[in-house]
């Protein structure tokens, strides 16, 4: 395969065409200096065991003079070699190489915070800060961009000398290098501004400046969006005119990316982005260029990448959240085990919704992630019979972690098949990382040979005769039918439909259709029917799809309109009749919207029976999954894995 030949990067060898992209981790030691931590250690090794030949790390400063620091480490002092040594040498134990990215500051995108010291808001130009608007970031003068270029030459230097590997650029997303390039943020009228020598000034400067820190041969690649996608952003062309200049300028590789915080559902892309959705750009800048370039965007799909090297529209291809996922994908590639790949399902909700929360890098289908010492699994000290209730994922979880250990393991199913609300969720072809997701669980629970019982509805007599040691309940969760006027007599006359059934094609949906609930099932429901051509409105009471990622819920939003779909936010349902529904906007102005179907998609209700029923009367027992509560794939398997560990 050619992901598996060797590729090179500046003079640097590299083991295979393998990358692992950057991504801020929030791993290191809390201290003001910022380092590596242990967790930082694993957290690489884990993908350098794993088989990445070229890791490319979270975002590294230069110094603290101007911006407050987010979790992320400094390069600052001599007395960085050490911890950054100790990571290099782990990782070369394995034959990866590691990449060091460096940014010389996040600009407008830095988060405001005035209680923490030097948490000043600095840019190219006076612009609002991208996270608050009431906060303006002040210009960068002259001499701070030059001290700002020291450091960074200073730094490389430091870089160089610890047996670190190679260094990203970082100019990408916005962020303070892509400012400075870029005419709708860069307003200067000095020599650091106007037309694109000026923009593209700061960039060079750093690029010379890691070049005289780190050696005339030492590997320096450069990260940027070839575009931005939206209005006075990057054009295509522009981005391939800095491709060119960049390549003048001594730099080893460009590391193709796109978008900005304005639009991260493509610089980020979601569950509904599709699958290499920046191999286009990759490939135009490989048309103007001849040094290697790298891809990245939703490539965890061994067919998808494989073939993206042998069609030539990129030299590497590099993977971020699917090796959150599985630290282990190149190897598995490699050996022929596709099918045991733990799938990301783009949902953001363990990566960067805990980072940008302030919380550690994880991953909501591999709880080890950030965690890579601590939740290993380890064999059991005394092999237990378990019994687990509930097929769905964290039940599966919980199974197949508990056999791991070595304990004997049942799993009772009360359906025909695996899977619980994952099943449903996987219906639209826009969720096919969750069909993947589920096969793998099923997967796993056969190769493992778990016993499993169907068509088994689960009673507190039929638990207790069975004996086990530790019970599982994960009974899942059923939809809400609301009690609004003339709802009853609707679904008698079969006008109403829960959104689940509606995705199990349990009953035909007609041409209008609204549905009853903006939250995660209801609006990617309707987008899954607009997109067959139905007229579709979702109604939302409060604002929609709140539980999600404002990443995912942009990009279903921005093809909810694409699909000619109507979402209707702050909005009530007042009753249910024969033409429709009847509705009141946040001002109580009502209006009817005639439909042929109605799907309801509002709450789930926990199915908490069997775990009150059994709770007390159990030697050892958990409720795990939407039985708890009705959460994300996260809380399910979090749940699932992270208990089955202890047992």
């Amino acid at each position: 395969m050619k992901l598996f030949e060797r590729g090179k990067i500046g003079k640097l060898e590299i083991k295979n065409r393998i990358c692992m992209a950057p991504m801020l981790t929030v791993l290191s030691e809390p201290l003001e200096e910022g380092r590596w931590s242990q967790r930082d250690v694993d957290f690489y090794t884990a993908r350098a065991k794993g088989g990445v030949g070229f890791i490319i790390t979270t975002f590294m400063r230069p110094n603290r003079r101007f911006e407050a620091s987010i979790g992320e480490p400094v390069v600052n002092s001599p007395r960085c070699i050490r911890w950054l040594n100790d990571v290099a040498e782990a990782c070369h134990d394995y034959g990866a190489k590691i990449c060091i990215q460096l940014t010389p500051g996040l600009g407008r995108i830095q988060p405001p915070n005035p209680a923490l010291p030097h948490a000043g808001l600095i840019s190219c130009s006076p612009l609002p800060n991208f996270h608050d608007p009431n906060f303006t970031c002040r210009e960068l003068t002259i001499a701070e961009i030059e001290q700002l270029v020291e450091d960074y030459e200073l730094s490389c230097s430091i870089i160089a000398q610890s047996g670190i590997d190679a260094i990203e650029i970082h100019a990408h997303q916005g962020y303070l290098i892509d400012e400075f390039v870029t005419a709708i943020w860069n307003k200067r009228t000095d020599r650091y501004g106007g037309d694109f020598e000026g923009r593209l000034r700061f960039p060079l400067e750093l690029v010379a400046a890691a070049r005289r820190g780190a050696g005339a041969d030492y590997t320096i690649t450069y990260r940027y969006g070839l575009t931005h996608y939206f209005e006075g952003g990057r054009t295509v062309e522009e981005g391939q005119e800095i491709a060119r200049r960049l390549e003048a300028a001594g730099i080893d590789a460009l590391d193709i990316d796109c978008g900005a915080y304005e639009t991260n559902n493509r610089a980020q892309p979601p569950t509904t982005q599709p699958p290499g959705c920046m191999v286009e750009l990759a490939e135009l800048t490989k048309q103007v260029v001849k040094i290697p370039v790298v891809t990245v965007g939703k490539l965890g799909f061994p067919d998808l990448a494989e073939r993206v090297l042998q069609e030539g529209k990129a030299d590497f291809i590099s993977l971020g959240r699917p090796l959150l996922a599985d630290p282990d994908w190149p190897n598995k590639v490699k050996e022929g085990r596709p099918e045991d790949i733990i799938p990301c399902i783009g949902c953001h909700e363990g990566c960067l919704r805990r980072t940008l929360t302030g919380r550690h890098i994880s991953c909501a289908v591999n709880p080890a992630c950030g965690n890579e010492r601590d939740y290993t699994i380890a064999p059991a000290e005394k092999k237990k019979r378990v019994l687990v209730i509930g097929g769905g994922p964290g039940g599966m979880e919980a199974a197949r972690v508990a056999t791991l250990r070595g304990h004997e393991v049942t799993l009772w199913e009360k359906g025909y098949s695996l899977g619980g609300n994952l099943v449903p969720a996987a219906i639209p072809d826009f969720k096919m990382e969750y069909k993947l997701f589920l096969d793998y669980l099923i997967t796993q629970i056969k190769k493992l040979g778990i016993k499993t019982r169907f068509n088994l509805e689960a009673t507190p007599e039929l638990v207790e005769k069975f004996n086990a040691d530790v019970v599982f309940i994960a009974t899942g969760a059923t939809p809400i039918i609301p009690d609004y006027p003339g709802m009853k007599e609707a679904i008698a006359k079969g006008k109403v439909v829960t959104a689940v059934d509606a995705l199990l094609g349990k009953k035909e949906i007609g041409q209008r259709v609204v549905i009853i609930g903006g939250g995660l099932v209801g609006s990617e429901t309707g987008l899954w029917l607009a997109q067959q051509g139905k007229s579709v409105t979702v109604i939302a009471r409060h604002e929609a799809m709140r539980e999600m990622w404002w990443v995912n819920a942009k990009d279903v939003r921005e093809k909810l309109d694409e699909a000619k779909a109507k979402l209707l936010t702050f909005t009530n349902v007042i009753e249910v009749t024969d033409y429709g529904v009847v509705i009141a906007d946040d001002k109580g102005k009502q209006s009817t919207i005639k439909a042929d179907s109605i799907l309801l998609a509002v709450r789930m209700e926990p199915d908490r029976a069997l775990w009150e029923a059994l709770r007390d009367r159990l030697p050892e027992a958990y409720a795990i999954g939407d039985c708890v509560e009705s959460r994300m794939v996260l809380d399910a398997m979090w749940e699932g894995y992270r208990t089955a560990r202890l047992i």
